[in-house]
């Protein structure tokens, strides 16, 4: 089954504030029961994108460290008739990214789409007094450039020259508003400043691959996204206004995909109406 539909590859399917996340266990200490979350949301956006390009017929890869945790991702999008596969991918290992970009081609083909939404929580568990960067693990720092600068820059590698050759793709990269500009490490937020590198990386791309037909653009996501995580958290319970629809970010990167080429966004920032945008 897949052979012959078009592909989107989801790089980080699975969520960090997902009912087992890291994230949730580290906020709530316990996995929380998401029975009652909305489908679309129970994998934060990388779930919501996956579900939502496989309801338009693309055969959707889901890549995660560990298959098992894009288990219930990929059985809720065959229950609803679309099609996936889980692909392990360990973006610290070159090697790794390598086996599943080839494992992709020969059991899907060349994607069509590619969605990098890899994440972190690193810095996250350091305490208020650890703020300053002379605290910062450089390990810790390693694992941030491996997934905002490093692992981009090599998943690009393996998709991009298919897509030239095609003559058309589109590479998308999921943000947030660290991506505009450097600031400190509060608590209970990751090492995060190196995302500034993806966005560059999307405007060094956009500038190389345009005319070869090829659609690049940046997603900044300026907000708290909805996932069985964030909706346990007191701030999103106080202000459920503040929590951005997952079915509704997927809407953009598909609204992304599906541009006339005369009229491509580079760069789109989608921030709750109650807040006020980041700079």
């Amino acid at each position: 089954m897949g052979l012959g539909k078009p592909v989107a590859v989801v790089i980080g399917a699975t969520s960090k504030w997902q009912a087992d996340g890291r994230n949730t266990r580290l906020a709530h200490g316990q996995n929380l029961d998401d029975a009652n979350i909305p489908i679309i949301a129970r994998w934060g956006v990388g779930g919501a994108v996956a579900q939502k390009f496989a309801s338009k017929g693309f055969r959707t890869i889901l890549t995660t460290r560990t298959a098992s945790n894009a288990a219930g991702l990929e059985a809720a999008i065959k229950d609803a008739g679309g099609d996936a596969l889980t692909v392990e991918l360990d973006l610290s290992s070159e090697a790794s990214i390598k086996a599943a970009f080839e494992r992709v081609r020969v059991e899907a083909g060349d994607p069509d789409v590619l969605v990098y939404n890899a994440g972190y929580l690193e810095g996250r568990d350091l305490p208020p007094e650890m703020e300053l960067l002379e605290y910062i693990p450089t390990e810790m720092f390693d694992t941030t450039q491996h997934i905002a600068c490093r692992g981009p820059f090599l998943v690009a590698k393996e998709v991009l020259p298919a897509m030239r050759k095609r003559g058309s793709g589109t590479f998308l990269i999921s943000n947030n508003s660290s991506s505009l500009r450097g600031r400190k490490r509060l608590t209970g937020q990751s090492l995060y400043y190196p995302r500034v590198m993806m966005r560059t990386l999307a405007q060094v791309l956009t500038e190389e691959y345009s005319e070869h037909n090829i659609h690049v653009a940046n997603v900044i996501i300026d907000g708290l996204i909805d996932s069985p995580g964030t909706r346990a958290l007191k701030k999103a319970i106080d202000n459920p206004e503040i929590v951005m629809d997952a079915g509704e970010i997927a809407n953009a990167f598909w609204y992304l995909h599906s541009q006339h080429r005369s009229v491509w966004t580079h760069d789109l920032q989608l921030t709750p109406y109650s807040t006020n945008p980041s700079y």
